[in-house]
């Protein structure tokens, strides 16, 4: 009996098997390699880092409580021993002093400034891993979307040839064509299974690549879908993750000039201590006491050490608008050449595209005259050796095409 149990059964094995058979695709591999990066988790955790020591700062220029004990002995046997006067004979101490920096607010803010451009430049850094991990998965993803197509096309091809040797058998043995024609034809079908297997065994080792790329333990080959094809838009140099480490190395510069002129300010702190300090000359049980008092440092001379700061700063400055003139030449160079392969590609994909169109015309004629003995075996073998070359050239371009707009999406971040 047909029941609810058995239905909803049916609904999860078809669910399931639906599932089983689905094709993997693009963002999912990219999502499991940005998942499984280490490089990506020690970022994050480089930021936890610097965000404790934004907190340490805090507490560097806090109260500092330290408690410190003292104790000594100089005895004089039979007049011999360390001056009493130096010494006092003993010295027992067990102080807790307070000391206090007094820092402005400015100074703090410029520490701090330092850690967030830290972090920023982490968060740069990542996005820049993580445009070259989309690069890295997506063009190993493409190899073996093209292996499979192959592969799909060779089975193609070798079913259209067995249903021809099903017919060239029996014309065969009506005599209607030479057995060393029909064996050629057998060889080319054998030939064309190698390939097939070639083909399958490629697939499988750049899908194990793909896995092994992204982090996945998993030997299976599953069924891909056809990745994007699409150009996108590209931001403006100026907002370009690319161009943005430049601005934050100049940030950096500017930041650490700050950090050199508070370093040569003035610097005031405040100190306090109480305790028991004795040397057990005199009234010992009255020596508990307090103390207090203020330290000045002033910056006189260092042998002009803030100037040499200052110029190896200017010379970073240099190092890095070279560095960033360079890499602007690059980056316009290398988009114009892009975008000039791409047009080839597509004006060549044209042209094989016609040609592929004329080699099918040529088979199906000649499969008619093959099946009334007007053709040659050898004729219909030469279209089909036609057909597949440039069937593979069409593949070859297009994986070209597809790696050429992994390329220019590359710099979209």
């Amino acid at each position: 009996m047909y029941t609810r149990k058995t239905s909803l059964l049916l609904a999860f094995l078809t669910w399931a098997a639906s599932g089983i058979s689905q094709a993997r695709t693009l963002d999912q591999f990219i999502e499991q390699a940005l998942s499984n990066s280490p490089l990506l988790k020690e970022y994050r955790n480089q930021v936890q880092v610097n965000q404790l020591d934004s907190f340490r700062i805090r507490a560097v220029y806090g109260p500092q409580v330290i408690g410190t004990s003292a104790n000594m002995y100089a005895p004089t046997i039979k007049g011999y021993g360390y001056d009493n006067v130096v010494t006092n004979g003993a010295l027992v101490s067990a102080v807790v002093g307070v000391n206090q920096q007094i820092v402005s607010q400015a100074n703090l803010n410029t520490q701090f400034r330092t850690i967030q451009i830290q972090n920023e430049s982490l968060g740069n850094t990542a996005r820049l891993t993580e445009q070259d991990i989309k690069r890295s998965v997506s063009s190993q993803y493409i190899q073996a979307f093209s292996d499979l197509e192959q592969v799909r096309f060779s089975r193609d091809i070798i079913a259209q040839l067995r249903k021809e040797e099903s017919v060239l058998r029996q014309l065969t043995e009506r005599n209607v064509y030479k057995q060393s024609e029909y064996l050629t034809f057998l060889v080319t079908i054998k030939q064309q299974e190698l390939a097939q297997r070639q083909f399958e065994l490629q697939y499988r080792n750049d899908y194990a690549a793909l896995n092994y790329l992204c982090g996945l333990n998993d030997t299976t080959a599953l069924d891909l879908a056809a990745p994007p094809s699409q150009l996108n838009g590209l931001p403006m140099p100026e907002q370009s993750a690319f161009f943005r480490q430049f601005k934050l190395d100049s940030l950096m510069l500017a930041n650490s000039k700050d950090l050199i002129a508070f370093n040569y300010r003035p610097k005031l702190s405040l100190f306090a201590d109480g305790g028991y300090m004795s040397s057990f000359a005199y009234q010992a049980y009255k020596n508990f006491g307090v103390s207090a008092g203020v330290n000045l440092s002033v910056p006189i001379y260092d042998g002009h050490q803030r100037k040499l700061q200052y110029n190896k700063l200017f010379l970073a400055e240099l190092t890095r608008v070279g560095y960033k003139d360079f890499f602007s030449r690059q980056y316009d160079q290398q988009l114009a050449q892009l975008r000039q392969q791409l047009n080839g590609t597509d004006n060549l994909m044209a042209e094989i595209n016609s040609q592929v169109s004329y080699a099918e015309s040529l088979i199906q004629v000649n499969a008619k005259l093959l099946g009334t003995g007007d053709v040659r075996i050898s004729d219909y073998i030469i279209a089909i050796n036609g057909y597949l070359n440039a069937k593979y050239l069409l593949i070859q371009n297009r994986v070209t095409r597809m790696q050429i707009i992994n390329q220019i999406n590359y710099w979209n971040r």
